[in-house]
């Protein structure tokens, strides 16, 4: 009997940053109100929709495990942790990279520069796509026949879905569409992908939030100056 499995790879929502840091993998960073928010409506939309999620995981950052605590709790499970869904590694963790583009033109750090490919400033690409198929295989096994909520980060997230489209991992930020509270559905006959589709279940949230990196969203841009 072939059993059908949907894997929904969720970014997290928003996060109370309001000097606008590039935070990575720092600790202490949580969701915003209106992020618990964000969190909130993609459990109460996979709940409306019928969905039969069986298993949730996250990154161990404190942002990814509270995007998917209500799904948790509306569905009775616990929110498991693995170490492969964190965010990306990078060199300008901790900076407040938006609120002055000039200093990332500054000499100190033109060596971050090298290979715009790999990246160099960070964590390679494939690295992340690999580490993302590795944790997508995990929740598979656990939750065959069923439903899963993973939660990730945005590059991570934008890494897999353009391994498993077969494009290149070069690429400009502002075109990831992978929008705070977003779902990256992947859905399998036994073990085989055979669809990949994107949903915003936060979308009329996004007009009022802040994000680092927005992508093709209508998040604002996080500039350390405070909300328009």
């Amino acid at each position: 009997m072939t059993l059908t499995t949907t894997i929904h790879v969720m970014r997290h929502g928003e996060v109370d940053n309001p000097d606008g840091i590039l935070y990575g993998r720092l600790p202490g960073y949580h969701l915003s109100e209106l992020g618990r928010a964000m969190a909130a409506e993609v459990a109460r939309t996979l709940k409306v929709q019928g969905r039969d999620i069986t298993y949730v995981v996250a990154s161990p950052l404190e942002r990814a495990q509270e995007s998917a605590q209500p799904t948790a709790d509306a569905y009775g499970l616990t929110v498991e942790v693995d170490s492969r869904l964190i965010e990306a590694e990078n060199l300008f963790e901790g900076e407040a990279v938006n609120a002055n583009r000039a200093q990332l033109a500054a000499p100190r750090n033109w060596s971050r520069y090298r290979n715009p490919l790999r990246p160099s400033w960070g964590e390679p690409y494939v690295e992340q796509a690999q580490r993302m198929r590795d944790a997508v295989r995990t929740a598979l096994a656990r939750a065959r026949g069923h439903e899963a909520l993973v939660v990730s980060h945005q590059l991570p997230i934008w890494c897999l879905r353009t391994f498993i489209e077969g494009r290149a991992f070069a690429h400009l930020p502002a075109q990831r569409e992978c929008s705070l509270a977003s779902l990256t559905s992947l859905t399998f006959c036994d073990s085989t992908l055979v669809g990949l589709t994107y949903s915003e279940p936060a979308i009329e949230f996004l007009a009022q939030a802040s994000d680092m990196v927005p992508g093709t969203s209508d998040a604002a841009l996080a500039t350390g100056e405070g909300r328009a």
